[in-house]
């Protein structure tokens, strides 16, 4: 047997849905930027390691 008690919570309010929202938004960007954090800094983790052995390349064609 259901109460009338009992119905009463069927959705959450609607000022408490809207601040998940907002809370879900901003997780998602904080966790987005992380990911492009991280790919930024293997990219240029990358171009370091290409501009060295460029570097060597070239020293040891001009001086070999």
């Amino acid at each position: 047997m259901r109460t009338e008690l009992e119905a009463t919570h069927s959705r959450p309010p609607m000022i408490r849905r809207a601040f998940a929202g907002v809370v879900l938004i901003i997780a998602a960007a904080l966790a987005l930027k992380l990911v492009i954090g991280f790919v930024i800094a293997i990219f240029w983790t990358v171009v370091v390691v290409a501009v060295v052995i460029a570097l060597l390349w070239a020293l040891k064609t001009i001086f070999w």
